[in-house]
């Protein structure tokens, strides 16, 4: 079994920043891609950024020059540090990791944190 726990959400004012971290633990052989995606109310589950374990990071346009994703992959971390934050990048952000272990990839969830940016 793989556990995702993430940390680093809260409440924050329009132009300000959070740092979001998201550790996973378990029968974990190999994490590729490790990323962070988003719901907010009322709409579908985005990506927000996804980082391989080689080759170029994936961010959603709406992020891009604002959000920065980093990966320890010798310690099943990834961060995602997030600056000029926007009222429409309120809500509950989520890490994902695609996890071989067990014989099998399985995609793996965390519990979400929720970030709200006030106007």
């Amino acid at each position: 079994q793989v556990q995702l726990v993430e940390s680093g959400g809260g409440l924050v004012q329009a132009g300000g920043s959070l740092r979001l971290s998201c550790v996973a633990s378990g029968s974990i052989f190999r994490i590729n891609p490790m990323g962070w995606y988003r719901q907010a109310p009322g709409k579908q589950r985005e990506l927000v950024a996804e980082m391989p374990s080689a080759g170029a990071v994936n961010y959603a346009d709406s992020v891009k020059g604002r959000f920065t994703i980093s990966r320890d992959i010798a310690k099943n971390t990834v961060s995602l540090q997030m600056t000029s934050l926007k009222p429409e990048d309120t809500a509950v952000y989520y890490c994902s990791a695609n996890v071989w272990g067990m014989g099998r990839w399985e995609v793996y969830w965390g519990q979400g944190t929720q970030v709200t940016v006030s106007s």
